[in-house]
This record gives structure tokens, C-alpha cells and sequence, in this order.
């Protein structure tokens, strides 16, 4: 099991970090023999309850790009990785990452490789990442695998805030909408309709019904955001059961307008891991399993790993994606291209900055497309409201005039 401790230097400087060991005092036996004085050794989870809370206790994906970067610029400019890692430690703010470098450099002392070492760390290193490191240490260019890595993690991170943007946009717009109408049905609209009461005027139907809505909505609206919970609850379950995957995995990608964004999405992670992989010398079908599993939908990741079983059996790797209609002509030919002239990965590489650019493209459009639709929307939505509310406030002054 993995063990997270605190211990002291001979020159008195307080370590912290990760051991592997199958009991404390095996962990403790270990760091002596580092000449570390061990002053506490606990199960890993006694102290990360706040991994259950999201973004809290984590190393976010900056951090490893921010780690990788410099790594890289440290090995490029001579220092070996013990000690660039040791200064990566001192400078790093983040605890946990603090922590995963010291267990990293323990093992590396003891003559694990780097990549074998990060592998004990899968919340923090993808399965991709160590792979692209393994080849990085048989090549002796870790240097410039960590550059790679570096740069691609970037792209990745930027499409992904790029695509969240473009989501979050309408989400939060529709949330605000309808919380402003919960807050006009329970509050607002209750106390005009006793100043109508008192006043006894006759209502129009469009304000009783926005009336009898209120009223049934004020007596039941525990009820309705219980039964919300339990309805994002019961589907959050449903999702992450293979059925539930299948089907919503399946649904989303046909949506209109978004299904578009997500795919070219999908496609550019896809291209970019498998030509990055396929340029370090990782083997055809190795690639296509671990570039299967950034694609994060169901219906890409079969098909991929199908195209990974057909490339297995000796057929050619365009020729086994071609199989498949969810991968576009473009990306095929360029394939098949790449396998005639013995350019696969730069091939790729190419692919996926056209599929970036597209994903860019279309957020743009549709931002820029949605943006009066859901004006429009709020204003008929807010229009309908005061027009309801204000209706007899008005008749009733044309009266008194």
C-alpha cells in the first residue's frame, strides 16, 4: 500500500512524501535506511478525504504542465533528473505534487526508473504520459519527450477550456433564468397577488394562470428541488454504469449544434495522442489501446479499440479505421498517407491542428450565433412576466384616471 509520511533529514530538513510498503513499520524501516528520521507515516487516505471534494487536495493539470515544462528545460540545460527533481520539490506549491516528487525521488534513488515511478501516481500521471516517458527513457531524449509532453498537455488544456466555454455559456444563462423565475413565482408574484385581492380587481387570464402557477409552485418548491436532486442523482448513477455510458456516450455526440464540437473534439485528442505516441516508437496497436482511452466517449473508444483488434491481424491501420464512419474521410486518407510514405505521426499531428482549428471555429460560430437567440429567449421569458404582473396595475390606474 502506499503510505504518505513526514520525516527529517541528518541536517535537519523536514521531507515529505510518498513510500510504498506493505506496513508502517516497513516504511519506517526504509526511510532509516535513507537516513531519514521518520516523524509520521499514515495510510494515504487518512489524509485525502478532500479528494472526494473537487478540485480540493488535487494536482490540477497547470501544475503538471507547469512540472513538466520545467523538468524539461532542467535536463536540457545539463542537470541530471535527481537533482532537477530535488529543485522541482523545494519550488513547487503544491503540497500533494510536493509530496508525489519526494516518493518519486525516493524510488529513484533506490534504482527504479522515472517511468515506473510515476506510474504509482495515476490520479496525477495518464497511462499516455507514462508511456511517452518509458520510450523517452529508452531512447535516452527525455528532454524532449517532457517538451512534447508539455506542449501537448497545453493544447489539450486550452481545448478543453475553449469547448467548456462555449458549454458553460448557455448552462449558466438557462440557470439564471430559471432561478429569477423561481424567485419572481415565490416572492414576488404572491405579494401582488394579495394587493390584488385587496384591491379586488379582476384579474386577465394570463396573470391567473402566472397566479395559480405561483401558488402551486410556493406550496410544492421543497418538493420540486428534492425531486431534482434525486432525478441528477439517479442519472449521474445511471451514466456511469456501462448501459448508461453506452447510451449517453452514443446520444450526446448526435446532438445538434454541440454533437459537432464535441466530436472535432474527440478527433483532435484522438489524432494528436496517437501521433505523438506513434512518433516516440510506441507500437501501432500499444498506441491506438492507450489513445482510445483520452477520447472519454464509449461509442470512439470501441471503435478505436476495434480498429486496434483488425491492426492486430495484420490489416493496415487506414484501411481498419475506414471501417468506421465516425472518423472523418480526411483523417483516413491522411493515414493511409502516412503509412505509404512512412509519416504517420507528423501525419496526424497535422490532423489534429485542422480538427483544433474547427473546434475553435465552431465555438465561435455558435457562440456568436446564441448569444441574440438567448437574449430573445430571456426577453420573452421576463416579458411575459411584468406583462402578466403589471396587466392589472394598469387597468386598474386607467380606471382611477
Amino acid at each position: 500500500m502506499r503510505l504518505r509520511y513526514k520525516a527529517v533529514s541528518q541536517e535537519g530538513k523536514k521531507i515529505r512524501g510518498f513510500v510504498e510498503a506493505k506496513e508502517i513499520k516497513d516504511a519506517a524501516y526504509y526511510l532509516r535506511q535513507r537516513n531519514l528520521i521518520p516523524i509520521q507515516i499514515s495510510k494515504e487516505t487518512e489524509f485525502f478525504l478532500t479528494k472526494k471534494v473537487p478540485g480540493i487536495g488535487r494536482v490540477k493539470s497547470k501544475d503538471v504542465i507547469l512540472f513538466t515544462r520545467q523538468l524539461s528545460s532542467m535536463l536540457s540545460s545539463g542537470l541530471t533528473l535527481i537533482r532537477a527533481l530535488e529543485i522541482l520539490k523545494e519550488q513547487t506549491t503544491n503540497k500533494i505534487l510536493q509530496e508525489t516528487i519526494g516518493g518519486i525521488l525516493l524510488d529513484l534513488q533506490e534504482g527504479k526508473s522515472f517511468s515506473e515511478s510515476i506510474a504509482k501516481y495515476p490520479d496525477i500521471f495518464s497511462p499516455v504520459y507514462i508511456s511517452l516517458v518509458r520510450a523517452g527513457e529508452s531512447s535516452g531524449l527525455l528532454d524532449k519527450i517532457f517538451l512534447r509532453l508539455a506542449t501537448n498537455l497545453e493544447k489539450q488544456r486550452r481545448l478543453r477550456n475553449t469547448v467548456k466555454g462555449a458549454l458553460m455559456y448557455p448552462a449558466v444563462v438557462v440557470t439564471l433564468m430559471f432561478v429569477v423565475i423561481m424567485i419572481l413565482m415565490i416572492f414576488v408574484v404572491p405579494q401582488l397577488n394579495t394587493l390584488y385581492e385587496s384591491l379586488n380587481i379582476e384579474l386577465p387570464f394570463v396573470t391567473r394562470v402566472v397566479v395559480g402557477i405561483s401558488s402551486s409552485v410556493g406550496k410544492i418548491w421543497p418538493l420540486i428541488i428534492g425531486l431534482g436532486g434525486v432525478v441528477i442523482y439517479a442519472f449521474l448513477r445511471w451514466k456511469k454504469t456501462p448501459k448508461g455510458k453506452e447510451t449517453y456516450d452514443s446520444r450526446i455526440i448526435q446532438l445538434p449544434l454541440f454533437g459537432k464540437i464535441i466530436k472535432q473534439t474527440i478527433l483532435t485528442e484522438f489524432s494528436r495522442t496517437f501521433g505523438l505516441l506513434v512518433g516516440t516508437g510506441t507500437l501501432i496497436v500499444d498506441a491506438l489501446s492507450q489513445s482510445s482511452k483520452v477520447t472519454g466517449n464509449y461509442v470512439y473508444e470501441k471503435a478505436i479499440d476495434e480498429v486496434a483488434d483488425r491492426v492486430e491481424k495484420g490489416v493496415p491501420v487506414g484501411e481498419a479505421m475506414s471501417y468506421h464512419p465516425i472518423f472523418p474521410t480526411l483523417l483516413v486518407q491522411l493515414v493511409k498517407s502516412g503509412e505509404e510514405t512512412g509519416k504517420m505521426d507528423e501525419n496526424l499531428l497535422k490532423a489534429s491542428e485542422y480538427f483544433e482549428e474547427e473546434v475553435n471555429q465552431a465555438v465561435k460560430t455558435l457562440t456568436t450565433a446564441m448569444e441574440p437567440f438567448i437574449m430573445i429567449v430571456l426577453g420573452i421569458g421576463v416579458g411575459f412576466l411584468v406583462f402578466s404582473v403589471i396587466t392589472p396595475l394598469y387597468s386598474l390606474l386607467s380606471a382611477i384616471q
